[in-house]
């Protein structure tokens, strides 16, 4: 099947995973409906395919706020191809590869040509996503984006793919409404709360402490690569003394899930069963929930959801102010975001000593694909009514619930969940 193919089986954000048919985890049922979820952080972007919830009777939006991710790129580092290809090609000089082998051999050395000097640039499907976003925001909130004053401050960290995704999305909105008053900007300035990974000692200690209470060695434990060396290399020995099949086999799975960022790239999917494409998908997804999205990891976003509020509260004031405020970064930051404002179930605990069962209740892949963003959308009374500021807040563009009471259901009133971030940074 063409990657273009399975990128539109798109999967719906649901509820709490539980398990389904054959004691599957609900994630299992999704990454056998559509394997490209296996991906992780690799996923391209999933176009939204739910109706938003109407605005509550006698409010209009008027104002956006939001942090997104790049779209899809190329892999970041050299070795990320050339790690594999190496031991492809020792293995071709030596005659140790199955026909498999060689064809993937050829796919490899035929791919990378692509990439030189492209290392982590935006490919045409990342630009393509954040178009299409930015369309939907126009078509979302019109009233947002449409009016005569409505004007648009955004901003991108100092990296390439990061830039031209803010361009892509700015470029939309520009088409619906010319004369959108947008000013853009990039700066190592804004590279504090744009960009902030676990540097913080005691974060990157509470990590360190978190994983050395997990009780296996999980990339070993789901690391079954038997099967598909035999699939690659014609000779037993010659693995067992010469290649590190496990990790191999974890080199072209990334390979593999991140060809679904280009046009016209090799499907290599045959390679891997269903059971270890799941596998593979455990391991990534238990790394990114211990370093990103547990215990005190949330915390690393702090300036981010504190400029959050400040920006806020210089506009929610302003009775005709009709506009948004976009930033534009990296998955490293989406995640924690999304868990320092327990949008749905963004941050669930689990304890280190069970973090095999992870994947019952918590999937990377909805949170942080490609282009993957965090929208607050604020509303107010129309002219002549009286009432609260009301917020919703939406995780790539699906509606999310937060653990306060909304005023009617995605709607939240702002006091409310200004309030609540606010307990949320007082760590």
């Amino acid at each position: 099947m063409k990657l273009k193919t399975m990128l539109a089986a798109a999967f719906v954000v649901s509820p709490l995973m539980v398990f389904g048919q054959q004691g599957w985890t609900k994630a299992r049922q999704e990454i056998h409906e559509n394997r490209l979820l296996s991906a992780s952080n690799y996923l391209a972007y999933v176009d939204p395919t739910e109706a938003l919830t109407p605005a509550p009777k006698g409010y209009e939006p008027f104002y956006l706020t939001h942090y997104g991710r790049h779209g899809s790129r190329w892999l970041i580092g050299d070795w990320e191809y050339t790690d594999a290809m190496k031991v492809l090609a020792k293995a071709h000089d030596e005659g140790m590869l199955t026909g498999r082998g060689e064809l993937l051999r050829q796919q490899l050395d035929e791919f990378y040509k692509t990439t030189i000097k492209r290392r982590g640039d935006l490919t045409t499907v990342g630009e393509r996503q954040h178009h299409r976003i930015g369309r939907r925001m126009t078509e979302h909130f019109p009233e947002i984006f449409g009016a005569k004053n409505s004007q648009v401050d955004a901003r991108s960290t100092v990296v390439i793919r990061c830039i031209l995704s803010m361009v892509a999305e700015c470029e939309e909105l520009t088409a619906f409404n010319p004369r959108l008053r947008i000013h853009n900007d990039v700066s190592e300035a804004f590279q504090y709360y744009l960009n902030k990974e676990p540097h913080d000692r005691w974060i990157r200690d509470a990590n360190r402490e978190k994983r050395q209470q997990v009780p296996f060695n999980y990339k070993e434990e789901y690391t079954k690569p038997e099967r598909f060396s035999k699939l690659i290399f014609n000779n037993e020995a010659y693995v067992r003394d010469s290649v590190n099949a496990g990790s191999f086999m974890r080199r072209v799975f990334d390979i593999c899930s991140n060809m679904q960022s280009h046009d016209n790239a090799p499907d290599l999917y045959d390679l891997f069963t269903e059971d270890e494409l799941y596998d593979q998908w455990r391991i990534r997804n238990i790394d990114w929930y211990l370093d990103y999205s547990s215990g005190v990891a949330p915390h690393t976003q702090d300036n981010l959801l504190r400029n959050f509020l400040e920006t806020a509260d210089t506009i929610v004031g302003q009775k005709d102010f009709h506009g948004a405020t976009l930033r534009f970064g990296h998955e490293v930051c989406v995640m924690p975001l999304a868990a320092l404002m327990q949008l749905g179930d963004c941050y669930p605990e689990v304890a280190p000593a069970h973090i095999d069962t992870l994947d019952r209740v918590w999937a990377n892949y909805r949170i942080f694909p490609m282009a993957s963003n965090i929208q607050l959308v604020f509303y107010r009374p129309k002219k002549g009514k009286a009432g609260d500021i009301l917020v919703k807040a939406m995780l790539n563009e699906h509606e999310q619930t937060l653990p306060l009471t909304p005023v009617t259901g995605p709607y939240y009133r702002w006091d409310d969940v200004k309030a609540f971030f606010e307990r949320r940074l007082k760590h």
